[in-house]
């Protein structure tokens, strides 16, 4: 059982299924520079577009050069059209309400300035203490810099802290800042995994 002082929560795949609203943003910009669109069945690079930094996916997508003039395009565009195209996790809400009263929330997540708009629409931004996104920290994820800087904020040690996450990038973000993870459906390892939110209750020691 885990008995930790506060969670953190990453956005994409773990409050949200969020790809659709993803690759409508990413492919907004890569057709102005007449690149194929990303699709869900092209796994590699759709994967790169739920779980990397924006200056991370563009660089992958477009090379170092056009990534330059596309995140300049990006400050232009308003991510506020493409959060109709996300889904809350189930049971997600109604867990959030509850952990908020028995625990300190946070997110960590690769998002940029979207974040806050994000929990706006949802109802949400009243449940989450702490929002680190990759414009808080030199090194987005899998580097531990948004983790060590949501521990700062929360005022609790990271080993006292839980970080749930659902990629590779989130997994070595909580082995590196001293964390510990539970997998949320599609990571398999180490880490405990819950295939639901309800089942995060029986792994904590309430």
């Amino acid at each position: 059982m885990l008995s930790p002082k506060g969670i953190v929560f990453d956005c994409d795949g773990v409050l949200f299924e969020s790809k659709s609203a993803n690759l409508a943003y990413y492919n907004e910009v890569l057709g102005a520079f007449d690149v194929t669109p990303v699709t869900l069945e092209q796994h590699e690079r759709a994967h790169i577009c739920h779980t990397a930094a924006t200056p991370e996916v563009f660089a992958a997508l477009l090379g170092p050069e056009r990534a330059a003039v596309a995140l300049q395009m990006v400050v232009k565009l308003d991510y506020k059209k493409f959060i109709p195209y996300m889904t809350p996790e189930p049971q997600m809400q109604e867990v959030i309400a509850i952990l908020a009263e028995r625990y300190p929330l946070a997110v960590a997540t690769n998002r940029g300035t979207s974040m806050a708009e994000i929990l706006l629409h949802f109802d949400l931004a009243a449940y989450f203490k702490v929002v680190i996104t990759s414009r808080d920290v030199p090194r987005p994820k899998p580097f531990p810099d948004m983790l060590h800087l949501a521990a700062r904020r929360l005022g609790i040690a990271e080993k006292e802290l839980l970080f749930v996450g659902d990629s590779e990038l989130d997994a070595a973000a909580a082995a590196a800042a001293g964390m510990p993870f539970i997998a949320y459906r599609n990571i398999q390892g180490a880490a405990p995994v819950i295939n639901s939110h309800r089942e995060i209750f029986s792994l904590l020691n309430q």
